[in-house]
């Protein structure tokens, strides 16, 4: 259901593509009304065609502003990008969803959480979320990985002893990623700040069996298929759910924080590992989005996650959907 509130943003956006207009719409009064910071119910269900989505909440970042996290663009900027999408400019609010796709008697889990308090000290709820919605851990028979990042792969591994969380479960990958992270001397051209997890997960992922490494567009589950989008990291990928004449593209990290990159799609974030490839990655899966009439999940977009795009001349008006 879409959210009423952001429907007058919707509709003059797609008002300006209907009629071929190249310039941003102006709005008068405020474009959105305020978005709840963390949900009251911490999963959500859903229906893709036949496929059930369970969007589980892990938790949120109260990131503090920092004038790097967006290449050359300041505090105030990306505080009034936060503003007008009716979210807090007390700090940068990056929540965290992870989804599990039921098709068939399968539980299909897309990332794997930021394994409890492993990335930020709240993101701790994915346990209790997942059994609230009714799945237990040990139903997961296949987790498709986005990309390495903590927040997105933590969840893997226990804290302290980095055993395995789902050891039985088939753990699917585009190889570009993998290889990249655990390639022979690979943490020492790290950047610092990238040296620790890099150093985690070169020690401790390629003694597991159960990786399968595929490649752009494979078929990974019974109407999902992997779909390159490099940048984010070097071997970031979406995940396209296709169940009947219904799709949702799973984006991981791809648009990020819509309030900040569906305005300025050519914002350049610092966890982008190639920022061009990024930028030009962002606006083709979104462009492919908007053409296909397609739902959008994004692991940072708010609860639960998932909504839907327009043009807005050069740039992109999102509309998230209610946990309701």
């Amino acid at each position: 259901m879409l959210d009423l509130s952001r429907r007058s943003l919707l509709a003059s956006a797609a008002f300006a593509a209907a009629f071929g207009l190249n310039k941003k719409l102006a709005f008068v009064g405020p474009a959105h009304a305020q978005t709840p910071l963390e949900p009251s119910v911490g999963f959500h269900k859903y229906k893709v065609g036949a496929i059930e989505v369970t969007a589980v909440y892990d938790g949120i970042w109260r990131k503090p502003h920092d004038p790097a996290f967006i290449k050359d663009v300041s505090v105030d900027e990306t505080k009034a990008a936060l503003a007008k999408a009716g979210l807090t400019t007390e700090f940068m609010p990056i929540p965290l969803t992870v989804l599990v796709l039921k098709i068939g008697d399968k539980h299909i889990m897309i990332d794997a959480g930021s394994g409890v308090g492993q990335w930020q000290a709240n993101a701790t709820n994915l346990p209790a979320n997942m059994k609230a919605a009714g799945i237990d851990r040990e139903q997961i028979s296949t987790i498709l990985m986005t990309h390495f990042h903590p927040d997105h792969a933590w969840g893997l591994m226990e804290k302290g002893t980095n055993a395995p969380v789902f050891p039985n479960a088939e753990l699917v990958v585009n190889a570009t990623e993998y290889n990249f992270w655990t390639e022979p001397g690979r943490v020492e051209k790290l950047p610092e700040g990238r040296k620790a997890a890099g150093k985690r997960i070169a020690t401790v992922f390629p003694a597991w069996k159960n990786w399968k490494l595929v490649e752009d567009n494979a078929e990974v589950a019974p109407g999902v298929r992997i779909v390159s989008a490099f940048g984010h990291t070097p071997g970031h990928s979406a995940y396209l759910v296709t169940s009947g004449k219904e799709q949702l593209m799973a984006s991981a990290d791809t648009m990020y924080v819509p309030a900040l990159l569906a305005p300025h799609p050519e914002w350049q974030g610092a966890y982008d590992q190639d920022g061009a490839m990024a930028i030009a990655t962002r606006r083709k899966l979104i462009d492919r989005v908007i053409a296909d009439k397609m739902m959008i999940w994004g692991s940072h977009f708010p609860f639960p996650g998932a909504g839907t795009f327009v043009r807005d001349g050069n740039a992109y008006a999102f509309t998230p959907t209610t946990n309701a």
